[in-house]
């Protein structure tokens, strides 16, 4: 149970991947100061921790019984636009996802959505549900979700301190970083496509 709990916690982690955040957070990091920067991703990590929550007690209860819609549906189209998302990044850089953001007048919901809450991470607490239980699911999801805040907000503080001393450099290595992340991104949306591709043939056979 132990390595269940781990390998759906590093799955989400990785699907939460804070370290591509910031990539996509680069202008907000260059306009917030540490502290406001912190009580924004707090709160947009709190919003992310409930809709996970809720993903993972009834997420695929909701798409058999209200939507009438398998999840293998959503498995596929979430990989699309998340695919669709990566790609962007790959070819435009951070351009692509300040579009994607929007305004910035309630940030934290702009950052919780569409950049935690996606296709992706939504799938992903479903399947954290099915693996784990309500109890271990919630736990989870809940660590998981503050690591990657706690690692964010680490990387807000050293971007700071290297930004005064190096400022071409760093946003050179951004941009390059974050085109090799995206094509990370896009081979968990191709994975997301096969999966629920899988799961809709198994339904003929």
């Amino acid at each position: 149970m132990m390595l269940e709990f781990l390998s759906a916690s590093t799955l989400l982690f990785m699907l939460l991947n804070p370290f591509l955040l910031v990539v996509y957070l680069i202008d907000v990091f260059q306009k917030l100061s540490t502290a406001i920067f912190a009580r924004v991703i707090l709160r947009a990590g709190c919003i992310s921790i409930g809709v996970f929550t809720f993903s993972a007690l009834l997420g695929e209860m909701v798409f058999r019984d209200i939507l009438q819609a398998r999840f293998a549906a959503f498995q596929i189209f979430g990989g699309i636009v998340f695919l669709l998302i990566g790609l962007r990044f790959v070819f435009h850089g951070n351009a692509a996802i300040e579009a994607l953001r929007g305004e910035s007048r309630y940030i934290a919901g702009a950052i919780a959505m569409p950049l935690m809450i996606g296709p992706g991470t939504i799938g992903a607490s479903i399947l954290i549900g099915k693996r784990l239980g309500p109890g271990l699911a919630v736990l989870s999801i809940f660590l998981t979700v503050l690591l990657s805040a706690a690692v964010m907000i680490l990387l807000k503080r050293i971007h700071d301190v290297v930004r005064s001393h190096n400022e071409p450099m760093l946003e050179r290595y951004i941009e390059v970083a974050g085109r090799i992340t995206a094509l990370v991104v896009g081979t968990f949306a191709l994975e997301m496509i096969m999966q629920g591709a899988e799961g809709w043939l198994r339904t003929f056979f």
